[in-house]
């Protein structure tokens, strides 16, 4: 009989949550439904574009993707490191240039590469890599950074 506490201890295997589940996804780049993806955003919005042919036949959605694909999204998922001391949290305000413009939708301390990261969607027109932000902690600003996603790749 297979007994589920010990299952893997033999290999070293270690049991683990889903903040251990989330951390490895957010480091990943990965959007999670109901976070960065939902049924209020568009594939391309959300930088996954690349999952959907526009030129492979009709499907539901597929005008609207088209017409914003044209005249480009309003919004984009972005990531970002905090700078200041502080952890950004799910539904906390990104502010730039003292204007309360989008939301973070996943943040978390990374361990392994001693930051603390997340997800954020803002206005595309500040969704630039380094383009600075301020997130409200609590009603403390804390700084932050836009930087390229996937946070960590593993080496091939």
């Amino acid at each position: 009989m297979l007994d589920a506490g010990n299952f893997g201890t033999d290999e070293g295997v270690l049991p683990c949550g889903l903040a251990a589940r989330n951390t490895l996804r957010l480091e990943a780049g990965l959007a999670l439904y109901g976070h960065e993806i939902d049924e209020n955003t568009t594939l391309l919005e959300a930088n996954l574009g690349w999952i959907c042919k526009l030129d492979k036949g009709d499907f539901i959605g597929r005008e609207t993707l088209a017409q914003q694909k044209a005249a480009g999204v309003k919004r984009k998922l972005v990531g970002f490191e905090v700078t200041d001391r502080g952890i950004a949290r799910d539904d906390q305000e990104v502010i730039i240039n003292n204007e309360r413009v989008g939301k973070v939708t996943s943040g978390s301390p990374a361990p392994f590469l001693k930051k603390n990261i997340g997800f954020a969607y803002v206005p595309a027109e500040y969704a630039s890599v380094g383009q600075q932000i301020s997130i409200d902690v609590r009603g403390r600003l804390v700084g932050a950074q836009l930087v390229k996603t996937p946070f960590f790749k593993r080496a091939k």
